[in-house]
């Protein structure tokens, strides 16, 4: 087929020919080759290995190095100091010519890390010899140099360097191990003449604990004054009481004054019954209780038969191993209010029986005292004890346990006023008190065995006060060998004290506020 004939502009001469047009998509095609083959070209010469000149190191001087900066640990006073050139100092004599000065030669870029290892030091490098006069030996002026080799003038380089003037730093950015020192011979005391030593000499006080020097020994002799308050004077022991010897006929002579119960007011014909008083007080507790019952007992709304005090005996060993004999007087039974017919023992919390005891001119008993008054007793009673709880302390709980105790001294047949023990505990005198205050200290409670069921115990507070808790107070007035003394007296007295309390003498003066 002849493609002249069909497309006639083939005929034609090649210059007649019309030039084809550029499309888009052929101009987008040469670009991209073209950046093709400029990347191409670019690589091959970027990823082409470096050559690194093979050859000597460049010299590089110590002025031309940059000192360490300065490391986070360093301390805040370090300071950077400029590194001076190193310079050759050679001695010479008077006459001989000064050196010229050496230029350190520029400083060149580092080496790559790859051919940063260590090389022999070319000669061309070395440092030339110095020419240094050599004096004749038969005159003083230099005659002919001498060269000197380099590394033999290093001891004076190295004083160089260490020469103060440099002040290198002190510190180092790193850290190294403190260096040992040899501790230093102690220096001897100065002798210090007493006259020299005043009130404001500065030997008083020191920063760390060392030995005391001589001079402080010499100051702690003098007699300076001193603002330290002198220590309170103890107390002067009480005179001892004077008692004579214990006879037979004294023994049969110990009785209870009924004038011991003169502080307890009279009982008026009006006053109410033990039952009707309680009965106002259902609601009560506590405090207000034991203010309304207090009120009711300081008034003498108490039955008569409390007021006949009761001796009780104690013999033992006294002074020198004599012989001893006390007495105390006691009420028959527990503190109660009401009348002989209608009566209610009444618990009081440490407070309001301190109150009563005061009033009365009476104090609580001892632990002792406690057991010689069970063994004494003409009547004893079980303890009946009830359910424990929080009821313990309620008015209607001690008011039903006074019922049951009113059945038990019934079934004796007892009359009313003879020594009764075993029905309630004891509120008691004890030193525990100084080591516990705001407590209250109670004891007793004995079965028929005679060991109490209730060992001391300072556990509730000072205004605690349940059922089972009795007042039982003693006459301030005792009888030692049959002469009267008073109990707070008996109490402080080492001699005696013993033989009424199973702790000595009592020495706290909470307890002993009623004997004051």
């Amino acid at each position: 087929m002849d493609m002249t004939k069909t497309f006639p502009a083939l005929r034609a001469p090649v210059r007649d020919r019309p030039r084809p047009v550029l499309g888009a998509g052929r101009i987008a095609l040469l670009v991209g080759a073209g950046l093709l083959v400029l990347t191409a070209f670019t690589a091959r010469h970027l990823l082409a290995p470096v050559a690194v000149p093979v050859g000597p190191p460049p010299s590089i001087w110590l002025s031309a190095l940059d000192a360490p900066r300065l490391a986070p640990f360093a301390q805040s006073d370090f300071a950077e100091l400029p590194v001076p050139a190193r310079q050759v100092v050679v001695a010479a004599t008077a006459s001989a010519p000064t050196p010229p000065e050496v230029t350190p030669p520029e400083v060149t870029p580092p080496l790559a890390l790859a051919d940063a290892r260590p090389r022999p030091r070319p000669d061309s490098l070395r440092p030339a010899p110095v020419a240094a006069p050599v004096a004749a030996p038969d005159s003083a002026v230099a005659v002919a140099p001498q060269t000197v080799d380099p590394q033999a003038a290093l001891p004076v380089l190295t004083a160089e360097l260490a020469a103060p003037t440099l002040r290198a730093p002190t510190r180092s950015p790193l850290p190294r191990p403190r260096p040992t020192r040899a501790p230093a011979a102690p220096e001897a005391a100065p002798v210090v003449a007493l006259a020299s030593l005043t009130r404001d000499t500065n030997l008083l006080r020191s920063l760390l604990p060392r030995a005391r020097p001589e001079t402080v020994a010499r100051l702690a002799s003098l007699d300076l004054p001193t603002s330290v308050p002198a220590a309170p004077r103890a107390a002067p022991a009480p005179d001892p009481i004077p008692l004579g010897p214990l006879t037979e006929a004294i023994t049969g002579a110990d009785r209870c004054d009924p004038a011991l119960t003169r502080a307890i007011p009279r009982r008026s014909g009006g006053a109410a019954g033990g039952d009707s008083v309680i009965s106002r007080l259902a609601s009560a507790s506590g405090s207000q209780r034991d203010g309304a019952v207090i009120a009711e007992v300081m008034g003498g709304n108490l039955p008569e038969f409390l007021r006949d005090l009761v001796p009780v005996t104690f013999e033992g060993r006294g002074p020198n191993g004599t012989r001893t004999r006390v007495t105390i007087c006691v009420m028959p039974d527990y503190l109660a209010v009401g009348s002989d017919r209608d009566f209610v023992r009444v618990p009081l919390g440490l407070p309001a029986a301190m109150r009563v005891a005061e009033r009365f001119d009476m104090v609580l008993p001892t632990t002792r005292m406690v057991d010689a008054i069970y063994a004494q007793a003409r009547v004893h009673l079980s303890p009946a004890p009830m359910e424990p709880g929080s009821q313990m302390s309620s008015t209607p709980y001690f008011q039903r346990h006074n019922a049951t105790v009113q059945r038990q001294f019934g079934a004796t047949g007892a009359r009313q006023g003879v020594l009764v023990s075993g029905h309630k505990k004891d509120l008691v005198l004890t030193n525990r008190l100084e080591a516990n205050p705001g407590r209250v200290a109670i004891y007793g409670w004995h079965r028929s065995n005679g060991a109490p069921i209730q060992p001391l115990s300072t556990v509730h507070g000072a205004q605690y006060a349940d059922y089972s808790h009795g007042i039982r107070l003693v006459s301030r007035r005792a009888y030692v060998n049959g002469r009267a003394v008073d109990l707070r007296d008996l109490l402080a007295d080492g001699r005696y004290a013993g033989l009424v309390s199973s702790e000595g003498t009592i020495t706290n003066r909470q307890m002993l506020a009623a004997l004051n």
